[in-house]
C-alpha cells in the first residue's frame, strides 16, 4: 500500500528577517471593534512611512492660495499709502480758494478758515469747514474739494435775501427764514420789498408768514414789490412798485399762488380797466379788480 505522509507543523517563533526586523513587527492585528489587539500599542516603522504616497497640491487650491497672498500684500500696501497720504505734510493746505460769495467777500471766508492752514487735505471734511464758517450767518451750505498738492476749494451757497426790514431809520436784509444777513444804509438801491416793523419788532409769527411768502416768489416778481405787510398770519398783503395790491392770504399753497400771480402779472393790461388788486388767496379761483 502506498504510504500516506501526514503534513507536519512547526511551532515556535519565526526567525527574524535580514536586518534584524521581524516580519511580524510590520503587521498590526485588529480586533473586531477596530482597536489593536494585545497589550502593546501599534507602531508604524520608518520603512512603512517611506511607503506612503505623496499627492501633489490641486492646481485650483494652489492658485487660490497664491491669489489670497497677492490680495493680502496689496491690501497692506494700499493701507500704507493711505496712511502716508493722510498724514503727509506734502498735502498740507497752503491756499484756500473761495467760490459763490456775493454777500460775503472771499477774504472773509478765507480769514474764517485760517485754522486749516498746514492741515493735510485728506483730514479736512465739509463738516470741519461748516463749523468754522458758522459765525458767518450769510452762509447756508458749503462743500469742499481738495486740489492736491496744497489747495482747498470751498464752494459757498449763501442765503438769498428776500426783503428789507425797516425799524426806525435802520434797514436790515433778511432771507426767507428771517435770518438777518446785513444792514444797509441805502435801501433804495436794493430791489426788494420792505417789511415795516415800525418802532418795535414784528411778532415772530407775522414776520415768518411774510418772509415765507416772499421766499416763494420768483425773482422777477420779487423785484417788482415795494413792501409787504400782514395784519395776521392769514392776511398777508404785498404792494407793487406801481401801487397795485396783492392779496395773498395765508401761507398755504404758496407755490401755487406764486405761479398764479406770475401768470396774472404777465397778462396784457387793459388801459381802460387797469387792475388795482390781484387776489390769489384762493389760487384756483383768482380774482382781479
Amino acid at each position: 500500500m502506498p504510504s500516506t505522509r501526514r503534513p507536519s507543523y512547526r511551532t515556535g517563533t519565526r526567525r527574524p528577517a535580514a536586518g534584524g526586523v521581524s516580519p511580524s513587527s510590520d503587521v498590526i492585528s485588529a480586533s473586531k471593534d477596530g482597536g489593536p489587539t494585545g497589550g502593546a500599542a501599534a507602531t508604524v516603522t520608518p520603512a512603512a512611512r517611506d511607503n506612503v504616497l505623496s499627492f501633489p497640491e490641486p492646481k485650483a487650491k494652489r492658485r487660490r492660495r497664491i491669489r489670497q497672498g497677492i490680495i493680502g500684500s496689496l491690501a497692506v500696501l494700499v493701507a500704507g499709502l493711505i496712511a502716508a497720504a493722510v498724514y503727509s505734510p506734502v498735502l498740507a493746505v497752503q491756499t484756500v480758494t473761495v467760490e459763490g460769495t456775493r454777500l460775503l467777500t472771499a477774504e472773509q471766508v478765507q480769514s474764517a478758515l485760517e485754522p486749516l492752514q498746514g492741515k493735510p487735505l485728506p483730514q479736512i471734511s465739509d463738516g470741519d469747514v461748516t463749523a468754522l464758517l458758522q459765525p458767518l450767518v450769510q452762509v447756508k451750505e458749503v462743500s469742499t474739494q481738495a486740489r492736491p498738492p496744497s489747495t482747498l476749494l470751498v464752494k459757498v451757497t449763501e442765503r438769498v435775501p428776500v426783503a428789507l426790514v425797516r425799524q426806525g431809520d435802520a434797514h436790515q436784509l433778511v432771507d426767507a427764514d428771517g435770518v438777518k444777513l446785513s444792514d444797509t444804509a441805502d435801501p433804495a438801491s436794493i430791489p426788494l420789498p420792505v417789511i415795516d416793523g415800525g418802532g418795535g419788532t414784528l411778532p415772530k409769527d407775522l414776520f415768518h408768514a411774510i418772509t415765507g411768502v416772499l421766499g416763494a416768489l420768483p425773482a422777477d416778481v420779487l423785484a417788482r414789490l415795494s413792501n409787504a405787510s400782514a395784519k395776521s398770519v392769514d392776511a398777508v398783503e404785498l404792494k407793487l412798485v406801481d401801487g397795485q395790491t396783492i392779496v395773498w392770504g395765508n401761507a398755504g399753497e404758496k407755490e401755487l399762488k406764486a405761479k398764479v400771480l406770475e401768470a396774472l402779472l404777465k397778462a396784457p393790461a387793459d388801459p381802460k380797466n387797469p387792475v388795482r388788486v390781484y387776489d390769489v388767496s384762493v389760487p384756483r379761483h383768482p380774482v382781479t379788480r
